[in-house]
């Protein structure tokens, strides 16, 4: 069995284990069982697209026993010298996994959540509203709302609800009109001309009405929390907001540090994506009342699923092109935010640092650096970063019952890493 120590990053309420742990951890899911999930019918609805089959460096683990739960912030053992064995796809489709049909299962939430999402910002400034309206048109996945019905639905199951509430209803809203405000935000202070292959709110309407605009959204979304009245989803949701300020200033303040650490990049990842996607599924399991152990679980699967989503896209920002990101390739890096490719590859390429500390002040020398990072492997190892948080997402949705719902809340992390297969 291969022995590796193992980081956690405490943030106050909830532990964020890094790679692994140092204990062992069980196949999760085998052929037959697998198969099973997608014969599953949830009121009628058969799932039509193929089940996925998950190995794991083809061993026996046990579950770990890591307590989701500390108080202190500290940082405990070490970094992993090096990651498990990646996990393996091996599909056998009946038609291509997508999103629309992984949400197949609550088209008729999402349906609803896009009618009221406009209205229930308010019109009490046209220029806000205008806003508004264009992030809102601009090809969202609305992958966020859409975990928090699935899980809802997942977790209903358990305690007999045949119907969504009107708390989970609102809570996907609320989690919607927060990453749309924070998407605001971040195209200014990044100074992103596109967003999703249409021109940002801030290029169209000016920086002030574009900052007005996410501050309105914030505010107008705690104003719905609030009216929700329910003091553990209103404390796990303010502190994403929270968060988000946190992540932004750890970026600020490590631009073309050639010495930010994994578990550095991991702490802002989680600052700024995980955090809204575990207080997405966990407050969706709140609304549900299941007990707090399976709420956790739902918190940690959110986490587990935005990590391994944000290492994902530091990838696609090195290995596709711009018309595919709806941006320029290599943005994160010409900015000097270093992601995980990055911070892999300069462990092994002293010439990296070199480059980046000169802030790719030569002609060419972006596009080396670019180079670099593929040639030393810092993709590939990004990838295996990207697999291992997978597997702890998969793992965590073994206290659900096999539906259609748990089904699709587990390939939604199989498609997410599709997209870097």
């Amino acid at each position: 069995m291969m022995s590796m120590t193992c980081r956690s990053l405490d943030f106050g309420r909830t532990v964020l284990d890094l790679v692994a742990c140092g204990c062992s951890s069980n196949a999760l899911l085998d052929r037959s069982s697998i198969r099973s999930y997608a014969k599953v019918n949830t009121k009628g609805n058969s799932r039509g697209y193929g089940a996925r089959q998950v190995f794991f460096g083809g061993r026996d683990r046990t579950k770990c026993g890591v307590a989701s739960m500390k108080a202190a912030e500290t940082l405990l053992n070490g970094v992993p010298e090096r990651l498990p064995s990646v996990l393996e796809l091996k599909e056998e489709p009946r038609r291509p996994i997508s999103l629309t049909n992984l949400f197949e299962v609550v088209a008729d939430d999402l349906l609803t959540l896009n009618q009221n999402l406009q209205s229930i910002i308010g019109a009490e400034n046209p220029v806000l509203m205008s806003a508004a309206q264009q992030i809102f048109g601009a090809g969202g996945k609305r992958m966020r709302p859409a975990l928090v019905f699935l899980v809802s639905r997942a977790t209903a199951e358990i305690v007999g609800l045949d119907e969504l509430t009107k708390e989970h209803r609102r809570l996907a809203e609320i989690i919607e009109m927060i990453h749309t405000a924070s998407l605001i935000h971040d195209d200014v202070l990044d100074e992103s001309d596109m967003r999703r292959g249409k021109e940002t709110v801030h290029q169209m309407f000016g920086t002030r009405v574009a900052v007005l605009a996410g501050d309105f959204m914030f505010a107008q979304s705690s104003w719905y929390l609030a009216n929700l009245e329910n003091l553990p989803v209103i404390k796990l949701i303010s502190q994403v907001i929270k968060d988000f300020a946190s992540g932004e200033i750890k970026q600020a303040s490590s631009l073309f540090d050639c010495d930010v650490k994994l578990d550095e990049y991991l702490i802002k990842s989680y600052y700024k994506t995980a955090s809204l996607i575990a207080a997405s599924t966990k407050g969706a399991a709140i609304f549900s009342g299941v007990d707090n152990s399976i709420a956790e679980q739902m918190y940690e699967y959110g986490k587990n699923l935005g990590l391994s989503f944000q290492v994902v896209d530091d990838i696609l920002d090195f290995t596709q092109s711009a018309e595919q990101l709806g941006k320029p390739a290599g943005t994160d890096l010409a900015k000097g935010n270093l992601t995980a490719p990055v911070i892999f590859a300069l462990e092994k390429e002293p010439k990296l640092r070199d480059i980046i500390e000169s802030e790719f002040s030569e002609t060419g020398s972006l596009d080396e650096a670019i180079e670099l990072v593929k040639r030393c492997g810092g993709i590939e190892q990004a990838q295996q970063l990207a697999k291992e948080k997978a597997h702890l997402a998969i793992q965590n949705l073994e206290c659900l019952p096999r539906t259609a719902f748990r089904l699709a809340l587990q390939d939604m992390v199989m498609f997410n890493l599709a997209r870097i297969d």
